[in-house]
């Protein structure tokens, strides 16, 4: 569940010296709904040194006081939902009933965090010798000071993964939001100072890629990224030359193999949902179809009539399922691989073209008899476009499936239990699915391999990555 390209601004201009003005601006009109002041160096430097001497006090607050703060946060999200969601569309495009989805599904992200945390962070007694009188302990002690710099496509969920455990294990946290979904951030701010965490231990960082290199520069202790695999890698090489904790959540190619044992209709409405939910802009959103070949023509026929059902338009509209496309520049990405596949002998059963009207759109598109010399199967689309191809067998899916850079997520379709977890086992990817894909869910690790990613959020080892495990040697 992560944006791409997060490290570009709107449309930013030079006011001074060390001032940029940010512009947000509503990709479904292409009005500017507000300039505001990103910060530059100096300011992203006096944040620092705020969270640096603030951390100490808060990781000496006890638990249960830090977990108050949550339970607060979580109150005041429900109190204010519609604010919340309007915002929310009005700066990315999200559908609004896609946008309220988000919110309630963030709920249960923090009820896992308030049950399970107590538990993650506890004391660990691993082992006792009365006679050696040894005991061995492990408690998890906080980072310290954690960059994190966050997502546009679901700020609540890809945001929540990381600091709200972070909080919960006593560490300050610099919060760069995503540039073009900064009026959530200052939302979540907000309601993190109303809900009692002090302004120094919740510290955002507005601005784009200059702010976000400048927030790179602090001497923190962790760094938590979400974006692209390029500006991950960058990330990665500048912090292992310190020796910090850096996670990673980078992109996804994710491919689901619909078997010839299926409900062809309710297997392609599925599908199709987990393709173009977002408007196709999620990190787990289906990518690469692969679809036995006894069942292909009837499956791609049901999914081609699932997708033309789908409502465009004003993603306030209650009726809206796709909405606009957050960053205008995604619009070449998938302009240009829909020429790719066309020029390699691709088919185009549906769409294929931005929309003309105000803002940024591109039509819902299907390309059929494609293959992985074609950019829509290779690279990563983030918008409303996927690839169909048929295939003779499990074997032949379980080599295309991993024939890519990513290992994000992969799913199976098929009525067949042992048959999904034959082909599942084979599959390199952080998350699998069987008969259900494009979900996440707080009781599992989120994780991917390749250029998905590195290390992990959610589940209770996604509450104890926040933390350093300090060894004890006891004896009496």
């Amino acid at each position: 569940m992560r944006a791409k390209h997060a490290a570009r601004p709107h449309r930013a201009r030079r006011t001074s010296d060390r001032t940029t003005a940010l512009s947000i601006t509503n990709p479904a009109t292409g009005a500017v709904v507000l300039r505001i002041a990103a910060d530059g160096p100096r300011e992203v430097a006096a944040r620092y040194a705020t969270a640096r001497a603030a951390q100490p006090r808060w990781a000496a607050t006890p638990l249960r006081r830090r977990l108050a703060t949550i339970a607060k946060f979580r109150e005041l999200v429900v109190a204010r939902t519609e604010t919340l969601a309007h915002t929310l569309t009005q700066e990315v495009g999200k559908p609004i009933r896609q946008s309220r989805n988000e919110l309630k599904g963030l709920l249960a992200r923090l009820d896992f965090f308030l049950d399970a945390s107590t538990r993650a962070l506890r004391e660990e007694k691993v082992f006792a010798d009365a006679a050696q009188k040894l005991d061995e302990r492990i408690t998890h002690e906080p980072l310290g000071v954690i960059a994190n710099i966050s997502a546009w496509n679901y700020p609540y969920f890809v945001g929540s993964n990381v600091f709200v455990p972070a909080l919960v294990a006593g560490n300050a946290v610099l919060y760069k939001p995503s540039e073009f979904a900064t009026l959530t951030g200052r939302h979540i701010a907000d309601l993190m100072h109303a809900a009692g965490v002090p302004e120094d231990v919740f510290v955002p960082v507005l601005g784009g890629g200059a702010t976000g290199a400048a927030l790179l520069r602090q001497p923190v202790d962790g760094v938590f990224f979400t974006g692209s695999y390029a500006t991950g890698a960058k990330i990665a090489a500048s912090a292992g030359k310190r020796m910090i904790k850096v996670q990673l959540e980078l992109g996804g190619k994710d491919p689901v193999y619909v078997c010839d044992d299926v409900d062809v209709a309710a297997t392609a409405a599925a599908v199709a949902d987990g393709a173009f939910y977002n408007t196709g802009q999620s990190c787990c959103s289906v990518e690469r179809i692969y679809v036995h070949e006894a069942i292909y023509t009837p499956f791609v026929d049901a999914f081609v009539a699932e997708v033309e059902r789908y409502r465009i338009g004003d993603p306030t509209d209650e009726a809206t399922y796709i909405g606009a496309i957050t960053r205008r520049p995604q619009l070449d990405v998938l302009r240009r691989q829909v020429q790719d596949a066309r020029r390699k002998g691709a088919r185009v059963a549906l769409g294929g073209s931005p929309i003309k009207r105000k803002g940024n759109w591109f039509a819902p598109t299907v390309l059929t008899d494609v293959d992985h010399s074609m950019l829509v199967m290779r690279e990563e689309s983030f918008g409303p476009i996927i690839g169909i191809q048929a295939v003779a067998d499990d074997a032949a899916a379980i080599d295309l499936m991993n024939d890519t850079e990513y290992g994000l997520t992969a799913g199976v379709y098929t009525h067949d239990a042992a048959r999904a977890r034959r082909v599942l086992a084979h599959v390199n990817a952080g998350s699998v699915y069987w008969n259900c894909c494009d979900r996440v869910s707080p009781r599992l690790p989120w994780s991917g391999v390749k250029h998905s990613g590195m290390g992990l959020t959610l589940s209770t080892m996604g509450i104890q990555t926040f933390t350093r495990p300090k060894a004890w040697h006891l004896k009496t």
